[in-house]
């Protein structure tokens, strides 16, 4: 397969917009830290906060590891199109697939770190009596039964 420079120029766009993605993320969550900060100085220290904080905590560490992946997603694209410009078209090949499975691997991370996001919410959510939460099924049938 020939590549040529735009090939893993084509990735620039969607690199900066999971960046920009990410960069959100990390804003939300140091907010939320911040905020969990003044409650545990201010309150009793229960099992839901120290939950809490353990989530945010390994949450912190995927988001830093997902933007290391991102940036080093970009220095290897670019490290790509300088190989295409010398015309060392093997060592281009080797660093696009490279590029592009660092690229695989922070959205993997990302999308365990949206899974840990939503045990965070349930985690939240725990301590509130009579709002079980139904299985799809359960509450698809549910809206059908009040018509």
């Amino acid at each position: 397969m020939d590549i040529t420079i735009n090939t893993p120029a084509l990735l620039f766009p969607a690199i900066s917009l999971i960046m920009l993605a990410y960069t959100n993320r990390f804003l939300a969550l140091s907010s939320r830290v911040r905020t969990l900060h003044d409650k545990f100085d201010s309150t009793a220290h229960d099992h839901i906060l120290h939950g809490q904080i353990k989530n945010l905590r390994y949450r912190l560490k995927l988001i830093k590891n997902m933007q290391a992946l991102g940036v080093l997603t970009f220095l290897s694209s670019i490290l790509c199109m300088y190989f295409i410009y010398i015309e060392w078209m093997i060592m281009a090949h080797w660093i696009f697939a490279f590029s592009l499975f660092v690229f695989a691997s922070s959205l993997a991370l990302s999308l365990l770190e949206i899974q840990l996001s939503t045990k965070a919410l349930e985690l939240e959510l725990s301590d509130m009596e009579g709002l079980e939460d139904p299985s799809v099924i359960e509450y698809i049938k549910k809206k059908f039964e009040k018509d």
